[in-house]
């Protein structure tokens, strides 16, 4: 029997914890216990539509309120939960619907629940032949009474990757997986269900939001206040708002967010939040920008956020979700290296904070694999020793067992177990340091450079849009790799002023990594290529300069 049915079923039956939904306009709190016996509705609904043991379903909706009671009875009905990506105001429905259909044809599912705002795109779906129920209506009925009983190694959720091609690819996560990875991110995160508060707006369809930020408090009983990704980009104050509010001692986003927020709370007057209830403010997701860190510690002091909360972590689909962090309240930890050592030898040679920016690489330090993972650094054919530098690969009983993928399963981990995880970086003491993604690094006369310090000098030029500069490479794999530089600015229809702009990210890129870009691309905002979860997809990038060079030179 799995687990973490168990757990979820008995938090259900005794927790008086919950949920609030519809902040800011229309907040409803609605305990887990509830959401329980809305489950149990819905659950009794899909059994009766003919749902089996380890059947997938694929979930579309963005309102929390419908989804959370949605893969609750999925999982009381012995299924497993895909949440769909979701198609944008400018998305092609047809397109998106034949993209939908190679997911669920992948994933071997016939069914797919749609909720709010998504429950009117019923015929776009009929249109393509795809199955659906409509949440609200399967909330009506009576409550399943046995729920469907699965083994530990039963898929529970099967988790669409962002990653940066075409062909979809689903992350198999079983029912020990899921139970492994939030009990250990409990044990670290010192969870207190009593007197935690979380508050997100991380999307659902992405794991830190759907294990983390939903799957965790729902099984451990912590109270939650959850808005959507559009809630907080449409008002990113709102962020602090819920914190300051609800006394939210938890949360939890991307780098480019916290440097989103840092700017905004800059023009609000003293006292306007307080953030001081805050001991939890995991950085993850991409790259850490210490710069970006910095500016927002200093925007949070002026509302008592303690500076110690904000700290960062390690993870990846492929191991249910966390990896690595470090105990709360430690604050960003950062490892100075010497440039020379790491680019020519693969070596993370520590040197003083003081040393001059071109002479140093400075990377986040991430805490220690969490329990139950066992990490080590790889080179060639060998495993290396502390402050050498290789792929990082990690196994345990978080780690999947495979990937589903249009030509079918793919296994993940090696006949002792051990997962690759395409990561660069080093250990300190025991700790996971991240220098960045194998196939994203650039040669330069044996030199290897990492993207992100070239993307964070290029973001330091005033006018470059924070979070949105991509180093691409080009002749990758040839003797003579350069890389290029492309960035989004409000600046880009000015002709006079991309001209100084593209300048200004020259010599800045130049001065933090003695390189030069054999091109600087600037484009307006909102045209960089991302994923679903908002990651900027690199490869994509590389196509999009490709473009813009055939086109002048047309």
């Amino acid at each position: 029997m799995s687990r973490f049915v168990d757990k979820l079923v008995a938090t259900a039956r005794t927790s008086d914890r919950g949920v609030t939904t519809g902040e800011p306009g229309e907040p409803v709190r609605t305990t887990w216990a509830r959401v329980h016996e809305q489950a149990r509705v819905v659950a009794s609904g899909l059994v009766g539509h003919g749902l089996a043991p380890g059947d997938a379903v694929a979930v579309l909706a963005a309102a929390p309120a419908a989804i959370g009671p949605a893969i609750h009875a999925v999982w009381l009905s012995g299924g497993s939960v895909t949440m769909l990506h979701q198609p944008t105001p400018r998305s092609d429905l047809a397109m998106w619907a034949e993209d939908t259909v190679r997911v669920l044809n992948m994933i071997g599912s016939k069914l797919v629940l749609l909720g709010e705002p998504f429950d009117q795109l019923g015929p776009v779906l009929d249109e393509h032949g795809i199955g659906y129920l409509l949440i609200a209506d399967l909330l009506s009925g009576t409550p399943l009474e046995t729920f469907v009983e699965v083994d530990e190694d039963m898929p529970a959720l099967l988790q669409l990757t962002s990653g940066s091609t075409a062909e979809p690819k689903a992350v198999r996560i079983t029912h020990g997986n899921l139970f492994a990875n939030i009990s250990a991110m409990a044990e670290r995160a010192e969870l207190d269900p009593a007197n935690d508060i979380m508050v997100s707006w991380l999307p659902m369809f992405h794991d830190m939001g759907m294990v983390g930020f939903y799957t965790t408090p729902m099984v451990f009983g912590i109270e939650l206040v959850k808005v959507t990704p559009v809630d907080f980009l449409t008002a990113p104050l709102l962020w602090a708002k819920l914190i300051s509010t609800h006394g939210g001692t938890i949360t939890a986003a991307p780098n480019f967010a916290y440097a989103l927020l840092g700017r905004r709370l800059g023009g609000e007057e003293d006292g306007a939040y307080d953030l001081s209830t805050l001991r939890i403010a995991l950085n993850g997701a991409e790259p850490i920008d210490e710069k970006a860190v910095a500016s927002f510690v200093a925007a949070g002091a002026r509302f008592k956020m303690p500076a110690e909360c904000v700290f960062p972590a390690y993870g990846m689909a492929e191991g249910t979700l966390a990896i690595s962090f470090a105990s709360p309240m430690i604050g960003l930890r950062l490892d100075h290296v010497d440039a020379v050592s790491l680019e020519a030898e693969n070596h993370a040679v520590p040197v003083e904070e003081s040393t001059p920016e071109a002479d140093r690489r400075t990377f986040a330090i991430l805490g220690p694999p969490l329990a139950g993972f066992e990490a080590r650094i790889v080179s060639g054919d060998s495993v290396v020793g502390e402050r050498e530098v290789g792929e990082i690969q990690v196994r345990g009983p978080s780690v999947t067992p495979g990937y589903l993928t249009v030509d079918g399963p793919l296994a993940t981990q090696d006949a002792d177990g051990w997962l690759a995880t395409g990561d660069l970086g080093y250990t300190v003491d025991g700790e996971i340091v991240i220098c960045g993604r194998a196939k994203d690094v650039i040669i330069l006369a044996g030199r290897n450079i990492y993207p992100t310090d070239i993307e964070r000098a290029a973001t330091s030029v005033e006018g470059v849009r924070a979070g949105n500069a991509v180093a691409v490479r080009l002749d990758a794999g040839t003797r003579r790799e350069r890389f290029a530089v492309v960035a989004e600015s409000r600046l880009a229809s000015d002709a006079e002023k991309v001209k100084v702009l593209r300048k200004e990210i020259g010599a800045r890129v130049f001065e933090a990594v003695n390189a030069r870009p054999s091109a600087v691309l600037v484009l307006p905002p909102g045209t960089l290529p991302k994923t679903p979860s908002g990651k900027l997809r690199r490869a994509a990038a590389g196509e999009q300069l490709a473009e813009s060079i055939r086109a002048a030179a047309s």
